[in-house]
C-alpha cells in the first residue's frame, strides 16, 4: 500500500510539472509559427492563427494561446505579424535538372524579337573558347513583336545566327522544348543537309524551295542532340557528377526563393534517377523530388523492377511513374489534332511516339505498379491515351496522368473522371499561349476545350497545377493568377474567362490536388497533423486580395519539415 501511494505520488508530481495544455508523452514543439492568416487547404482545421511543429511533422494547428501552451524553453517561436501561411507549393509538372541548366544557359523566355535572340547570342560567343557548344532556350516566334524578316510557318532562318557564331555550334531550343533552332556550325557536326530525311515523328523544317531553315521539330532535334550529346560525353564521370550537383542545387535554390518545397519532375534518365536519390539520402536535396522516369528503350523496361521507390532520404525523393511522349506542342504545330490546324491546312500534327510504344509502357507500368504519365496536349492525342488507359481495365486509383491535356474534344472530356485519370495541367501554358491558339485552333475548338479547368472540374475529374519549368518561370503566383482570371499580366487578354478556377480551388491545385496526383496526399500538400511541416509565408493574402495582388505577393518564409530554408 506504502508503494502504490509513493507511485501516485510521483505521478501527480509529474502531472504537475508539465506544460499547461500539454498532455502526459505529448512531443514538445521544436517550432510555432503564431500570429498567421493560415490557408490550410483541410476543412478541419479552417480557422486557425498558429501551427505547432515537432521535428519534420506537424504537431498541431489552432490558436495562438492553445499551441503556446504545448511549448517549452527549447521551443522556437516565430511571430508570422499577420502574414499569410499555408502548405508549401508543390510545382505539379516541371524539369527541375532543365530548371537548374536555363539558370546557367541563355535563358531566352523574356526576348521580343528573333534579333534579340542573336544579340543574346553574340555576347555569348564573346566569352567562349571556339568549338564550345551553345546552349539556349525559350525563344518562341508567336511572342516577337518585331518581323523576323523571311520565315517559314514564323520560324526565321538560321543565317543572321550563324553569322555572329561562326566557330562555335549552337542549340538554342523552343519555349516549348518541342523544337530547335541550330546554327550552320551545329549543322556541319550533325552532317544534316538539303538531302536529309525527316526521321518518323520529326520534321526538319524547309522552305518551299527545300533550303534549311534551321529548325528542327519533335524527334528530328534528335539529329542535332547527337554530336552535341557526344561533345558533352567528353567530360569525365566527375565532372559530369559535378554538373549535375550545381545544376540541382540551383533548381533548388530558386525553388525554396519561390514557396516550392516540392517538385514534380517530368522526366529523368535511370542515371538521373539515381543521383537523386544519392544526394536525398545524403541529406543535400533541399526539395522533395518526385520524379518520372522517362520512356526507357525496350531493352531498359526491365530496370522498372526497382521501382517503385517512395519516400526515401526522409521524404526527399520518390519514383513511382514513367513518362511517355505522345504528341508535341501546339505553337510548334506538334500537338496532334483530330482535325487540321487553322492555320495549317491539311496538317494534323505530330504523333512523336508509336500507339504500340504507349501501349507497352502500360503494360509495364500496370506489372510494376507504376503510374503512367502521358505528355498529351491535341485533341487526337488525349483521345489515344484515354483509350489505352481504358484498354489497361484500371483501378480508378491507379491515377495514371495525362502530362497537359491542354486540348480536348467535348466527347472526352467526361473521360478523365469515368476512368479516374488524372488531367496534369498547366495554367499559365493557357494565358502564354492565348494570343496564338485562336489562330491554331479556331474559335469554336478554342473556347470548348482549350484549358479547359472548369468543365474537367465540373465533369469530377482530378486536376494537378504547374508551370512545366523551365518552358515558363517556375514561380507559381504567375500561374495561380492565370489560374483565377485566364488573362495575360502585360496586356490584360482574356482567354475565354467561363473556364476559370475559384481563388480556393487555385490554391488547392498547388497544395493537396498535387500530392494527390503523385499518392502523396498523407504526407503533404494540407497543414494537418502528422504531415510534412511543408510550409510558405507570404505577404499577400491569396485567398482574398485582389486578383492584382496575386503577382505583387512576395515569398517572406519557405519552411521545408520544420526548418527555415528561405528568408529570415
Amino acid at each position: 500500500m506504502q508503494q502504490l501511494l509513493t507511485i501516485s505520488l510521483f505521478a501527480l508530481l509529474f502531472i504537475a510539472c508539465q506544460p499547461a495544455g500539454k498532455t502526459p508523452g505529448q512531443q514538445t514543439p521544436t517550432l510555432i509559427l503564431f500570429n498567421g492568416n493560415f490557408f490550410t487547404a483541410d476543412s478541419a482545421y479552417s480557422r486557425v492563427t498558429a501551427v505547432a511543429i515537432a521535428g519534420d511533422r506537424i504537431l498541431a494547428l489552432g490558436s495562438d494561446e492553445d499551441m503556446k501552451k504545448l511549448s517549452d524553453g527549447t521551443t522556437q517561436l516565430i511571430d508570422l505579424q499577420g502574414a499569410f501561411a499555408m502548405p508549401g507549393f508543390i510545382e505539379g509538372h516541371g524539369q527541375f535538372g532543365g530548371l537548374g541548366e536555363s539558370l546557367q544557359n541563355l535563358n531566352l523566355i523574356q526576348t521580343k524579337s528573333w534579333a534579340a535572340v542573336t544579340g543574346m547570342v553574340a555576347d555569348k560567343v564573346k566569352n567562349v573558347k571556339p568549338g564550345e557548344w551553345i546552349e539556349g532556350r525559350g525563344w518562341h516566334q508567336e511572342k516577337w513583336n518585331e518581323p523576323a524578316g523571311l520565315t517559314v510557318n514564323g520560324y526565321p532562318y538560321h543565317h543572321n545566327l550563324s553569322a555572329v557564331s561562326p566557330d562555335n555550334p549552337v542549340v538554342l531550343y523552343h519555349a516549348s522544348g518541342h523544337g530547335l533552332m541550330a546554327n550552320a556550325k551545329a549543322l556541319e557536326l550533325a552532317g544534316i543537309s538539303r538531302e536529309t530525311s525527316d526521321p518518323v515523328g520529326g520534321r526538319i523544317v524547309r522552305d518551299a524551295k527545300g533550303n534549311l531553315t534551321g529548325v528542327f521539330e519533335e524527334n528530328a532535334m534528335t539529329l542535332i542532340e547527337k554530336p552535341f550529346s557526344e561533345w558533352l560525353n567528353l567530360r569525365s564521370e566527375a565532372e559530369k557528377v559535378a554538373a549535375f550537383e550545381k545544376t540541382s542545387q540551383l533548381a533548388a535554390q530558386e525553388c525554396l526563393a519561390k514557396g516550392i518545397t516540392s517538385f514534380q519532375d517530368a522526366g529523368a534518365s535511370f542515371w538521373t534517377l539515381e543521383q537523386y536519390r544519392r544526394l536525398a539520402e545524403a541529406g543535400q536535396l533541399p526539395v522533395r523530388l518526385w520524379s518520372m522516369a522517362s520512356q526507357p528503350q525496350a531493352h531498359d523496361i526491365p530496370k522498372l523492377a526497382n521501382y517503385p521507390q517512395i519516400g526515401l532520404g526522409k521524404g526527399f525523393f520518390t519514383c513511382r511513374a514513367v513518362k511517355c511522349y505522345f504528341d508535341g506542342a501546339l505553337g510548334s504545330y506538334g500537338a496532334w489534332l483530330l482535325a487540321p490546324y487553322d492555320d495549317k491546312p491539311g496538317f494534323v500534327g505530330q504523333n512523336t511516339t508509336p500507339l504500340d510504344t504507349i501501349i507497352v509502357m502500360a503494360e509495364a507500368c500496370k506489372k510494376y505498379g507504376l503510374q503512367l504519365c502521358v505528355h498529351a496536349i491535341g485533341d487526337r492525342a488525349n483521345r489515344e491515351v484515354l483509350n489505352v488507359a481504358e484498354n489497361a481495365r484500371l483501378d480508378k486509383d491507379a491515377r495514371w496522368r495525362i502530362e497537359h491535356a491542354q486540348h480536348i474534344d467535348l466527347q472526352d472530356i467526361p473521360r478523365f473522371a469515368q476512368l479516374g485519370v488524372v488531367a496534369s495541367m498547366q495554367a499559365i501554358h493557357c494565358t502564354s499561349d492565348a494570343p496564338f491558339v485562336v489562330k491554331r485552333l479556331g474559335e469554336q475548338r478554342a473556347r470548348t476545350g482549350a484549358y479547359a479547368w472548369r468543365s474537367l472540374i465540373d465533369s469530377g475529374a482530378h486536376l494537378t497545377n504547374g508551370t512545366d519549368a523551365p518552358v515558363e518561370d517556375v514561380d507559381p503566383l504567375p500561374c495561380l493568377y492565370a489560374s483565377v482570371t485566364r488573362k495575360r499580366a502585360d496586356t490584360g487578354f482574356e482567354f475565354f474567362p467561363e473556364q476559370k478556377m475559384t481563388r480556393e480551388e487555385a490554391l488547392l491545385s498547388y497544395t493537396i490536388w498535387n500530392a494527390w496526383g503523385a499518392f502523396e496526399e498523407k504526407d503533404k500538400g494540407s497543414l494537418t497533423p502528422g504531415k510534412y511541416a511543408d510550409i510558405v509565408v507570404l505577404s499577400k493574402d491569396l485567398l482574398n486580395c485582389p486578383a492584382e495582388e496575386i503577382l505583387q505577393a512576395k515569398v517572406l518564409k519557405t519552411i521545408v519539415g520544420g526548418k527555415v530554408v528561405y528568408g529570415k
